[in-house]
């Protein structure tokens, strides 16, 4: 049995993860999913990494899984406590003392086509981003999942601050434990070129390849949960 903290990406909430845990537990595992203070325009990594750490329990065994802006929170989190293994699904991957922004602004492929020049994701004056319609919703994140998980899920999507984005990672090494990285084929969010390349390049590791969406959490609880208990085992 292993312990699994589940770290949402810009705009979700613990709520995503809620097909993936009972598929986790039916394996034997613990999941524990923790919300990201998104809302709030003062918080950035670094405070997300403090709400991860007080929302997970004391653990030698714990597996961090970290999807899409939840890439650049889990490093910190193993930076102030033990992690076994950090696992970026589908996920952004910290460049040391660089924000996203400026991530961005060197590799605007960071983002699929889909997402970066969708009319439906809305950038406010503040930089604050949110999906204007579920449609939106469904084509960026959600194109394989069932019409009554998108509705629920783009119910609960909240405005993503833009603190995350601008806060330059602190770190200058990888704290200790092992790297994995899963990537979707058909992401409509985040790259999965970039994602094959920055697994080697940053993290020293062969991607683990799904098929299907930027939410596999939601379309494929079941396969995921199997990736994960491998990982785990």
């Amino acid at each position: 049995m292993a312990t699994f903290g589940l770290v949402h990406g810009a705009g979700h909430g613990a709520w995503c993860w809620e097909h993936l845990i009972p598929a986790l537990q039916a394996l034997g595992h613990r999941a524990w999913a923790v919300d990201l203070p998104c809302e709030d325009p003062e918080a950035g990594c670094l405070r997300y990494a403090e709400a991860v750490d007080r929302a997970l329990p004391a653990a030698d065994d714990l597996l961090l899984v970290g999807h899409s802006l939840g890439g650049l929170t889990i490093p910190l989190v193993a930076a102030r406590r033990s992690v076994r293994t950090l696992v970026f699904l589908c996920a952004l991957v910290p460049l040391f003392g660089r924000s996203l922004l400026d991530q961005v602004a060197a590799e605007p492929g960071i983002y699929d086509s889909v997402q970066r020049g969708h009319p439906g994701r809305i950038t406010d004056p503040d930089g604050a981003t949110w999906l204007r319609d579920e449609g939106t919703a469904r084509d960026i994140f959600y194109h394989d999942c069932a019409p009554d998980d998108v509705r629920r899920a783009f119910a609960r999507l909240k405005r993503q601050a833009a603190a995350p984005r601008r806060e330059a990672c602190p770190l200058s090494a990888w704290p200790p434990g092992e790297r994995a990285y899963i990537l979707c084929r058909e992401d409509r969010a985040i790259s999965p070129a970039w994602s094959r390349r920055v697994a080697g390049e940053r993290l020293g590791v062969e991607p683990i390849e799904l098929g299907g969406s930027h939410s596999p959490f939601i379309a494929q609880p079941t396969v995921l949960a199997a990736v994960l208990d491998r990982l785990a085992r």
